[in-house]
């Protein structure tokens, strides 16, 4: 009975009974900070909404990400594809956009506008909350918009963006700003940047360059630090 209630436990959350077992333990308190809950795909809409310009201006925020065409980058919880398909068109036709998350609800909403609007490099995938499923040594640019503050496996999916790098590679996170109390965004879906640059730098990421220009949200880039800089957080 256990394990029937169990299997459907996992269908109702759409994840596959092998891979869920093999996923460590989710946390729900990382170095000090209460891990948000990933915002449902049924409030995609939110993602979508005609303010978001002005709010978050992320437009300037991708002129900011200095893309070129021919790289690869990746939107790691990419939703529906609001960064996504503007991200494609900034690689061109050379380029690639890996598009991940971890709500098959998102992948098949990002699918259908991938179609609409005629794209062809973009590579949906279906990644787990511990495993993003990307190529090692391939992206130039991994990209976070409102997402890493909801990881509940931070440590395991550092690791595995690390991997996916290139050496030159740059880890990029846009997080609403903890230190702004006139930001009407709930305290746990916000960082400061002292708890960024701690949770990066134990486990293997240097600041490189950040841009503080934004309304709301922190911009903050970092590379690889060298073996030895920083060990990982248990």
């Amino acid at each position: 009975m256990r394990s029937h209630l169990l299997l459907l436990l996992l269908l109702a959350l759409n994840l596959p009974a092998q891979e869920e077992a093999a996923a460590p333990p989710g946390l729900t308190v990382y170095e000090g900070r209460t891990i948000a809950r990933t915002m449902h795909w049924s409030g995609f809409e939110w993602l979508m909404r005609r303010v978001r310009e002005q709010e978050e201006g992320p437009t300037l925020m991708r002129q900011q990400l200095q893309v070129k065409p021919g790289m690869v980058v990746c939107d790691m919880g990419c939703g529906n594809g609001y960064h996504t398909i503007p991200l494609a068109r900034m690689v061109g036709d050379t380029g690639k956009v890996y598009a991940v998350d971890v709500q098959p609800q998102m992948i098949e909403m990002l699918k259908k506008n991938i179609e609409s609007e005629g794209l062809k490099n973009i590579v949906p995938i279906d990644g787990l909350y511990h495993d993003p499923k990307l190529p090692p040594n391939t992206c130039d640019l991994i990209l976070m918009v409102d997402v890493y503050h909801e990881f509940s496996h931070p440590v395991q999916m550092l690791a595995a963006m690390r991997a996916a790098l290139k050496p030159d590679g740059q880890l990029v996170l846009c997080e609403f700003r903890a230190e702004d109390e006139t930001v009407p965004i709930k305290p746990e879906h916000k960082m400061s940047k002292a708890q960024i640059n701690k949770e990066m730098n134990l486990n293997g990421f240097k600041l490189v360059r950040e841009f503080d220009g934004l309304p709301w949200q922190h911009l903050m880039f970092f590379g690889k630090a060298e073996a030895g800089a920083a060990a990982p957080s248990k």
